[in-house]
């Protein structure tokens, strides 16, 4: 059976469409499913140069945010600390010191002070300039050293309880307890000086003072960096969020390393300081040993002119080397 010419025609053009439409759904159907989107997106991933979605740049930008205000609160830190570079006044000083005492009954303390040494050397025999110099020692230096020595063995105190003190925060955080109750608890529990300085703290909060108002007064009473630490810590959860009990945790840690340092900075300059002070007090015992054993060996440097001359610049120069000891074998971190 013989098939007509217009049939043949119609069946060739149905299969011409046929393998056109196939040809078409081939290359196109990866467009209509996403699998070319996805091999798009996975060549983009590939080369790194896939562009966020919404979700990842909403992150990004929280991010940037936080760190910026961070970087602000830093910045208003840095400011108040060049602020805080001034001179220690003398009432800062008592303070610092712990000490119940008012600056006018300082200076009456350090008056008399000054008047007994100048008496016991004017009485002692020594002469009229000699007097006046021990006055004015008494009556401005030894006072102020003192108060110094004070704050500094108050200080070291606290830096000895204070990390333990950060670990009852985090614990009391951890359990659930607002930031103010577990103040509370370190300055009921906490021995002194870390105790009333964390009520200094809570009494504050009473009269409307925030507590990072609060820690800055306390790191004008303590001025160490470990005060600071977490001064900046509680800041930046204030204005950016965040587990603060994650971060005082760190911040233990910290301080806990810190402590350790210095005590092996102490184990390791320990024998430099006992040569210094071997060095130092040489010249002195062996001087004494001398005037007990030949009494008229060394009296003309007290006698004469040249002696005394001698005297002076051999003060000078050991003064001089102590203190470039005492440099060179004092770290602070």
């Amino acid at each position: 059976m013989e098939l007509s010419t217009e049939l043949i025609q119609l069946a060739f053009v149905a299969f011409a469409a046929l393998a056109v439409g196939g040809l078409a759904i081939g290359i196109l159907f990866p467009y209509f499913n996403g699998e070319a989107e996805v091999r798009s997106r996975a060549k983009k991933v590939a080369s790194g140069n896939l562009a966020p979605t919404k979700s990842k740049a909403a992150s990004k930008d929280k991010s940037a945010q936080r760190s910026r205000r961070i970087q602000e609160t830093l910045k208003e830190f840095e400011e108040a600390e060049k602020k805080r570079r001034k001179k220690v006044t003398i009432r800062q000083l008592i303070h610092q010191a712990g000490l119940e005492l008012s600056l006018n009954a300082f200076i009456m303390a350090s008056i008399i002070v000054g008047v007994v040494l100048l008496i016991v050397a004017f009485i002692g025999g020594a002469p009229i300039y000699v007097a006046a110099v021990a006055g004015v020692v008494g009556a401005l230096g030894l006072p102020r050293w003192v108060l110094n020595y004070l704050a500094k063995r108050r200080r070291e105190t606290f830096l000895h309880d204070f990390a333990d003190a950060i670990d009852v925060m985090v614990r009391g955080i951890k359990a659930g307890l607002p930031v103010s109750d577990a103040l509370k608890v370190i300055a009921r529990e906490t021995p002194a000086p870390v105790g009333p300085e964390f009520a200094e703290v809570v009494e504050g909060q009473r009269v409307g003072i925030t507590i990072d108002q609060g820690l800055e007064r306390m790191y004008d009473r303590m001025p160490l960096a470990e005060v600071n630490f977490l001064a900046i810590v509680m800041a930046i959860q204030s204005k950016t969020g965040g587990n603060l009990a994650e971060a005082l945790g760190n911040l233990s840690k910290v301080l806990r390393d810190r402590k350790k340092m210095k005590q092996k900075i102490q184990s390791v300059s320990q024998e430099a300081k006992a040569s210094a002070a071997i060095i130092g007090a040489l010249p002195f015992v062996i001087a004494g040993g001398m005037m007990i054993l030949n009494p008229t060996y060394l009296v003309p440097l007290w006698e004469t002119k040249i002696g005394n001359v001698m005297l002076m610049g051999s003060a000078i120069w050991m003064g001089t080397g102590v203190l470039v000891m005492r440099k060179m074998i004092n770290f602070d971190i």
